[in-house]
């Protein structure tokens, strides 16, 4: 048992003493790898729905998928609120913290899951017609996102989980379950799709498999007494002080989802107006390759808020600033040669889900322009990290509002009815230099705060 303890200490020593370099190498490979499992999830789906089911299922997919992404966003909000929490708690030696982590966890997974499903569910149809759907791609997108919503117990607890384990900084272990639940969701797929021909609704139930392996690998971590901290996997309990606090830090990437969801409505009204079925299913298709690209920066972002948070726990707020900066600079530099790839040969990446399909040049061109946005996309979400991780979520969560409200809902109301689709993928890249150069700013700001050592405590 006591060389059990010393182990699990281990890992808190190196985030606190370690070179940083060493610190973010060991923490962010198996979180990047991990991000990528779960990019490659959704890419996945998209192939083998633009593939064996057809064009207009991937448009109806498309429109459904950001509304499937409610469960994500509320996983979010259990699990980078409970990560927080747990990080400084781990930081500070705060046990009592520690031991009530997993009980509210389960108990917030289970009360979001019941009151969505009871919503989600009745209301699919108005959903996917909000999104923009009518016609075929309306009815194959309601059956996508009703089968999704059955199985949002193990989307929103699975990602929760797997977001504590992160948040102790065993980012292997956090990546061996997203590799589990991958490696099922594909060969469910296959199965559900290809041999039984299920179409889009075996491509939901795939992933919905994947998610059950997901959250079932967690509780094995938990039960077996992996964890770094006392953890009962079981327990469902409900304290109002940590409660309140997983909203409090968690809050900010849930607003996140949120927006994304906003700003896919107001994208894909301004796609049915102005275009066709088929631009619906390109963009679709490019926004999965997008989010394919950026996953690997999703991973440093997990491994950054293990080192801010318990760094910020033990008051070690130069650690913190310094964090910051050697995780931004890598998540720029890991980003250059993907996207330098994509850049160059954009028929490959979109041959996957359009097969014997020759792209015309100006899709080709609406594509190279949103991905020019990768390069400068890691500012905004190191900045999405910093300031929960520092139990200060307001900043995190203005960006997020922001950016969807008061950017994207104008700019794709208007000028894409104006000056055509292009604008979608012009206006997308505008608005997130605005917002990358805010961040900036921001950060900057909070460095002097932490220079200046005006957190005397760290509660949660």
């Amino acid at each position: 048992m006591k060389s059990e303890n010393i182990s699990k200490e281990k890992q808190k020593q190196m985030i606190l003493n370690d070179n940083l370099w060493k610190v973010m190498f060991n923490l962010s490979w198996p979180a990047v790898i991990a991000m990528l499992l779960y990019g490659l999830n959704t890419v996945f789906d998209a192939i083998f729905v633009g593939r064996f089911v057809g064009e207009t299922a991937l448009a109806g997919v498309s429109l459904a998928y950001p509304l499937s992404q409610i469960t994500l966003g509320f996983g979010s909000l259990i699990g980078v609120g409970a990560g927080s929490a747990l990080s400084i708690a781990l930081g500070s030696n705060d046990k009592k913290t520690q031991g009530k982590i997993m009980g509210n966890v389960n108990y917030l997974s289970i009360i979001i899951t019941i009151v969505y499903m009871g919503f989600a569910w009745f209301l699919a149809t108005p959903l996917v017609k909000v999104m923009g759907g009518t016609g075929e791609p309306l009815l194959i997108g309601k059956c996508y996102f009703q089968v999704t919503v059955l199985g949002s117990l193990f989307w929103i607890h699975g990602l929760a989980g797997n977001m504590v384990v992160r948040a102790e900084g065993k980012m292997k272990s956090a990546a061996v379950m997203m590799g589990l639940g991958l490696i099922v969701n594909i060969i469910a797929n296959y199965i559900l799709i290809v041999l039984l021909d299920m179409g889009v609704a075996g491509a939901a139930w795939g992933t919905n498999i994947g998610m059950l392996v997901y959250t079932i690998s967690g509780l094995v971590y938990f039960s077996k007494g992996k964890a770094s901290f006392k953890a009962n996997p079981f327990r469902i309990s409900r304290d109002k002080q940590i409660i309140k606090s997983i909203m409090s830090m968690g809050i900010p990437s849930m607003i996140m989802t949120v927006m994304s969801l906003i700003q896919a409505i107001v994208v894909f009204n301004a796609l049915s107006r102005v275009g066709t079925t088929y631009d619906l299913a390109f963009y679709g298709a490019v926004y999965r390759i997008f989010t394919l690209l950026l996953t690997p920066i999703f991973g440093l972002m997990r491994a950054l808020q293990p080192v801010i948070g318990i760094n910020f726990g033990a008051k070690e707020n130069s650690r913190v600033i310094n964090s910051f900066k050697v995780f931004g600079v890598s998540s720029m530099l890991m980003m250059l040669p993907f996207w330098l790839a994509i850049m160059f040969a954009p028929q490959s990446a979109l041959g996957l889900m359009f097969p014997n399909k020759i792209f015309d040049s100006a899709s080709i061109l609406n594509f190279r322009i949103y991905m020019s946005l990768l390069p400068i996309l890691p500012i905004v979400f190191m900045t999405m990290t910093f300031f929960p991780a520092i139990n200060k979520g307001k900043p995190a969560a203005l960006i997020g509002i922001v950016r969807q409200l008061i950017f994207y809902v104008p700019v794709m109301l208007i000028l894409p009815k104006l000056y055509g689709i292009r604008w979608i993928y012009l206006g997308s890249v505008l608005i997130d230099v605005i917002i990358s150069i805010w961040s900036l700013f921001l950060v900057k700001k909070e460095f002097g705060n932490l220079r200046q050592d005006k957190y005397k405590n760290a509660p949660i």
